[in-house]
């Protein structure tokens, strides 16, 4: 449960990332809102996982999910260019998470 738990705040933590850059400094109500529920959301997620996973394949899970989805995200709308390089990285980026879930 901890690892499902775990990956939902990952998720969380690419809505959060984006909803902050779509807040253009807290300008906008909406993303702004959306930025606070899902930033608490993903943090007491993360801190529920941390209670029966190790600390440091935790915060590495959690942030290489966020990341990966913030950027895959940001390629699908255009607001990132998208490269044969950045993909590869990307997909190391998941094949390096899911050998973290693996080695635990």
């Amino acid at each position: 449960m901890a690892w499902l738990i775990l990956i939902i705040s990952g998720m969380l933590e690419a809505v959060w990332a984006t909803a902050l850059g779509k807040s253009e400094g807290f300008s906008k109500l909406g993303p702004s809102v959306i930025f606070v529920l899902a930033l608490v959301a993903s943090m007491l997620g993360l801190a529920w996982a941390m209670r029966t996973l190790p600390l440091g394949t935790s915060y590495a899970v959690w942030v290489g999910i966020g990341a990966t989805l913030t950027v895959t995200y940001a390629m699908i709308t255009g607001t990132e260019a998208v490269s044969l390089l950045k993909i590869l990285l990307l997909l190391g980026l998941v094949g390096c998470i899911v050998g973290l879930k693996l080695a635990h």
